[in-house]
Parts: C-alpha cells; structure tokens; sequence
C-alpha cells in the first residue's frame, strides 16, 4: 500500500465511507494519514458528577433533557441536564442546535468534555465536547484525537480507518533527507504520525507538532527559494538610471519624499539596471506613499521607451491611481491612460490601439487589464497593488504580454511580518516604507459600547460642523433578519431620516454599478457630501484628505488588519483624526479591538494579528486555504528560521529534488501557489 492508494482500498472503506471522505477532500491514504487532529481530548479522568470542581473536566453521563432558544436574531442557547449515579449538572452550548438531536436518547452515555465554571449565575458545562461511549475504542489511550468535522465527518470514522493505517505508519520513508532531519533533531516521520493519531502523552505530540510544522515550512521556504533563483535566470530590461530625470521629477514635487521613500525609489531604480528583471515587494503602511515611488520609477522606464502596466483590484482604486499619476507626470510629457470595465467600447478600441503603437507611456487599469485584446508596444516595468488580491494565473496573464519578463513591483498598504516574509514571498527583494508623509498626525482611536451611541453621534456632528467629513462603515449591504450585524442600505436610511437629517449623505456599496459608484466617491471627494455610508469597499485606496472621521459598526467582527486598513482611509491630512470603533454589544471589548485603540504601527498590529488569528486574511484571497498549513504557525519565528536555514542548505549541497520524490511534490505545489512570475 501506497501514499497514492485509493481510500477505497482500505479495509472499512466502502462506497458511502468513500463518499464521505471525498466530501472532506480526502481520497487517498496519504490525505489521511496527512488529516491531522483539531485537538486531543483527555479522557484518561473522568469525574463523577458528584465531585466536580471548577476547571477544564471530563465526565461520563447521559442526557436526562435538552432544549433550544433563540435569545436573539443569530444567537441560540441550548442546555441540558447531564446526570451519572453521583448526581446531575447543567451544560450550556452556543448555536450548536444541533446538540438536541444528538443527545435524544435519554439512556445513551457520552463522554462530556469542556470547562466547568460559573457563569451566568450558575455553575455549569460550558460548550463540551461530546463522544459517545459505545464509539470509543476498547482500549483508549491516554488522549483521543478529535478531527475537523468537515462535512459532517465524524472523528469515529477517521480513527477507525486510521487504526488499519497505522501498520503502514511504520514503515514509511522519510520524505526529508536524513542528514536534514538528524542536524535539526527531528523525529521520524513515522513515530511523528504515530504521535498525532495514536497519542499515548502530550509530549508525543509536541514532538510530532515540532516534525511536521518544520515540515509544513521547509516545503515552503525551499519552493520560494528556488523560484528566487529560476528569477535570477531570466533575462530582463535593462533600464539605465538617469539622475537628471529623476532629479528633476523629485524636485517639481508638491511635497519632500521621507527618506523611507527616497530608499525604495533607489532599491527600484537599481533593480532596473540588473540584467535579471525585478522581482520586489514594497510594503507601506497605508498612507505611506506608495504610488509616488512608482510613479518616479515608471517616469524612468518612459524616458527610456518603455511603457509601465499599473494594476488595481478596484475602479475607485484604479482611478485615484490614474489620477495621481497624470497630475505628477504630465508635466513631463508622460501620457497616462486608464483601462477599466466602464470604459466604453468606441473609446476602449481606441485606446487599445494607442497603447499598441506605443503612444500611452503608462497604463492604469483593473482585471481589464488581462484581457487577451490588451497589447503593448514595450511593456517594461509592472506594478500590481494590492498583490495579495491578485491570483498567480492573473499575475502571469500581464507579465506574459512582454517578450522579456518585465520588471516587477508588487506593493501592498498589508504591512507583513517578517515571518510570512521570509516564507510566502522568500522569492521576493523586499522594501519597506514605514515613515508617513510629513503634516501628518496620528490618528486617535477609541472603542464605543452602543449604549453610548447618543453621544458619539453628537461628537461626530461637532466634527462635521468644523467643516470636516466622515465615513461609517457597515459589514453588510442588505440587513439580515438571522443576525443584529447593521446593514449599509438600513444605516443609511436610518441616519438620513433621523439622527443626521440635516447633514448631506451619500451611500456606497459593491452591488452599486461603477458609474453610480464613481459619482458617489466623487461627491464625496469634492466636499459634497458630509456622511459616507460605505460597506469595506472604501477600505483600499480611497483618498480624501478632508474625511477625518471613520465610525465602524460592529467593529468586534473585524480581523484586526482589516480595521486597520479602514483607519487609514482617515489622517491624510493635516487635520486631527479620529477612528471609532462601535462594538455590537456591551461586552468588554476583544484583545483585537484594545490593540488597535493603543497602536496606530501596521507592523505590530500585523504581528499581533498573526498571533491572534493565524495567517488569514494577511495572505489574501488569492492563496489563503492554498497553503495546507495544518501544524506550523507563520508566528514560530525561531522553527521558521530553522526550516530557512535547511532549506539553503540544501540547495547549496546541490542535492536533487528527483532523489527526494514526496519532497518534490510539495515543493512543486508551493512554487506554483507562491511564485510572482
């Protein structure tokens, strides 16, 4: 029996069985033996009912009665009477519903396992866990794993045919080389296996953790590593540096460039004079200042003949972008066009053709600009915002319409932490602008309750009264009725009729077409509108110096970067500004919420962030759930530089990924999931 053997081979496995894990993107054995626990429950003691203390416990008992209530729209509370021979206890679980069902046998016994505390002025359960005794195995070892139910898998099913596995477990090779994995004291494939699914102490499973986390990683880091040298082979542009031209665009400037700025134009510049094309990654707090040092290198690249492709995941985006560009570089007569949906097809015929022939030095644009009609007269230097939003299949889609690999910039307001740095975009020169633009003031956060909602209202007002405008976003377009989440469409009509009757409000979501969205930003930019009700659609790019308040509603079900984010939309300005972070219930607020009230660093807030959440939203849309990082954690700096260093040195052992054939196809998936070019 193989790895690559069909789970349908296995003994226990039938047809329906087949079903079921296919459901849960598990066909082969070594999707199975490579499905790992969620977490291990203890079921070595079991309490009796009758000598429960507070804590983190386990007990054996039967369901005496159960029941379900809705307290509120999304919230339903469902407890139950537990009872064994030494007496009885409530249990409380939180939209688990599903719960009645499962314990409708009155004499059925499970295993509870969950934290006894008191709460809600009793002492009760709270949340357990629940495994039904006649499915436990005979002989249970010390800790039992517990698997994601996905689609309904049950944890029963997995370590039955795990249990026919585990032979196999034993007899695996290593998919690392042994010299790898005697310098880094790792344990053996095998016992690591042994150690996640058949358990008999906790330190079995650190141990296994350790192996395959330092796995998990090293596939990453070499893929990253040896996409960064197949870079190096390419033949690029070469585009001379020419301090004159830059001279004079820094010196017509409306502003002075921060030293951060002037570094990353510099590390640009002398990219574009390498043989090899660029491959680098600029990071910049929001409001850092981004777009100016792309402008200065696309101005290069025009001086010399080549045309820039500047891509945008939004039109509102795209468009500022356009914008800020043709005001900056007009006056050098570097002609800047811009290419998204909207534009209509007489002028998009007409516009493609110039862009053809060479007449267009930059072209800004969205996903409009992959399509197959788009040609270039010399596309030398490529800039994606935003990268994270973009797919690798779209990335390579633009790249391709060079006949060199053009110069790359990915930039990104996502201020990434060095761990993911080192992994996800190892292949990646990285430059980093952290200073703000001079003029500009922190900005001040504060956390609201909604009972207090009366008198941030009034605060808000007193703002817009000094002549200053406001955003309030919402999470959702349409309102609910299965959750109290506020909705923009409501929002608006509330605040429109009520509250701020007498204030000019506009309203902006993404179902709006792209002419009613452009007007909107438009107004709102213009000073004509004094409210902006918005969903997370401003939260990228949006750039109105006068705005200086961001109210966001039911900020409590944020990721932190992603509050992060919206705060920058505010403080672009000389003006004090201020960012309020309205909770949607009365609770004391999330670690989350407090650390984005005491900082206003992108950088830290991104490193708690990985802490608190796991990689998520910092990856983005394209790659996150691509990475299959089960065990590691982008947050383990010390296993992270540990899984580096083997991974140089296995390239500079000069071993061959053919010698090694598990290893060459992980690190073959991760160098088409990371790779930029």
């Amino acid at each position: 029996m193989r790895l690559t053997t069909s789970l349908e081979s296995v003994k226990g496995v039938g047809e329906k069985t087949a079903e079921q894990f296919a459901a849960a993107n598990l066909h082969t054995v070594g999707d199975l033996l490579y499905f790992f626990p969620r977490k291990h429950e203890d079921f070595s003691e079991v309490t009796p009912i009758g000598d429960i203390t507070p804590g983190k416990r386990t007990i054996k008992a039967r369901c005496e009665s159960i029941s379900t209530r809705h307290v509120r729209r999304g919230m339903a509370i469902t407890t139950a009477t537990l009872a064994d021979e030494s007496g009885k206890l409530q249990a409380v679980w939180f939209n688990q519903a599903y719960r009645t069902a499962q314990f409708k046998d009155p004499k059925q016994e499970f295993y509870f396992s969950g934290e006894f505390e008191f709460s809600y002025n009793r002492h009760q359960l709270t949340n357990p866990s629940a495994e039904k005794v006649s499915d436990m195995p005979v002989q249970t070892d010390r800790l039992l794993p517990i698997y994601p139910a996905i689609k309904g898998l049950k944890s029963q099913l997995v370590r039955k045919i795990l249990s026919e596995l585990r032979p196999l477990m034993t007899m695996l090779p290593d998919p690392l080389p042994e010299d790898i994995v005697r310098t880094n004291q790792l344990a053996s494939i095998n016992d690591a296996l042994l150690g996640m699914h058949f358990p008999t102490n906790t330190s079995e499973i650190n141990i296994a953790r350790q192996r395959l986390g330092f796995d998990e990683l090293f596939y990453l880091v070499l893929a990253a590593q040896l996409n960064k040298q197949a870079n190096a082979k390419l033949e690029g542009w070469h585009i001379p540096f020419e301090q004159t031209t830059v001279q004079t665009f820094v010196k017509v400037l409306p502003f002075e460039l921060t030293p951060a700025q002037k570094q990353a134009a510099w590390d640009i510049l002398q990219d574009f004079e390498k043989e090899t094309p660029m491959n680098r990654l600029l990071q910049g707090d929001v409001g850092a200042g981004k777009t100016v040092v792309a402008g200065l290198a696309a101005r290069q690249a025009a001086s010399h003949g080549f045309q820039s492709a500047i891509l945008a995941p939004t039109e509102i985006l795209a468009s500022q972008h356009a914008e800020t560009l043709s005001r900056l570089l007009t006056p050098f007569n570097v002609s800047v066009a811009l290419l998204t949906g909207s534009v209509k097809s007489k002028a998009r015929v007409e516009l493609l053709a110039a862009l053809k022939r060479g007449d267009i030095d930059i072209i800004v644009g969205t996903h409009a600009l992959l399509q197959p009609p788009v040609q270039f007269h010399k596309l030398g230097f490529v800039v994606i915002d935003e990268q994270h939003r973009f797919g690798v299949e779209q990335r390579q889609k633009l790249l391709e319409k060079s006949e060199r690999m053009p110069h790359l910039l990915a930039m990104t307001a996502t201020p990434i932490p060095r761990s993911l740095a080192l992994t996800l975009y190892g292949e990646l020169d990285v430059s980093i602008i952290k200073q703000k633009p001079k003029n500009r003031q922190p900005i001040q956060t504060k956390i609201w309750a909604p009972t207090s909602r009366k008198a941030l209202y009034e605060t808000i007002d007193s703002e817009i009264a000094t002549g200053r405008q406001v955003y309030i976003v919402c999470k959702l377009i349409d309102n609910n009725p299965m959750n109290d989440t506020k909705s923009v469409e409501l929002e608006y009509r509330n605040l429109k009729n009520s509250v701020f009757s007498h204030r000019r409000i506009g309203l902006l979501h993404g179902r709006m077409k792209p002419a009613e969205k452009e007007s909107v930003m438009k107004d709102f930019a213009e000073g004509k509108l004094d409210i902006l009700v918005s969903t997370t659609v401003v939260e990228v790019g949006v750039d109105v110096p006068n705005a200086t308040v961001m109210l966001i509603e039911d900020a409590d079900q944020y990721g932190l970067s992603q509050l992060h984010q919206l705060r920058g939309r505010v403080g672009r300005s000389e003006h004090k500004s201020y960012c309020y972070l309205l909770t949607s219930d009365s609770k004391k607020p999330s670690q989350r919420l407090r650390e984005v009230e005491k900082s206003n660093d992108g950088f830290y807030l991104a490193e708690v962030d990985l802490k608190l959440r796991g990689p998520g939203e910092i990856y983005g849309r394209a790659q996150h759930g691509e990475l299959n990082l089960q065990i590691a954690s982008l947050a383990d700096a010390e296993l992270i530089v540990k899984a580096s260093k083997a991974a140089q040195d296995f390239i500079a052992s000069g071993a061959s990924l053919l010698q090694y054939k598990e290893l060459a196809k992980q690190v073959e998936y991760y160098q088409r999931v990371t790779t930029l070019n």
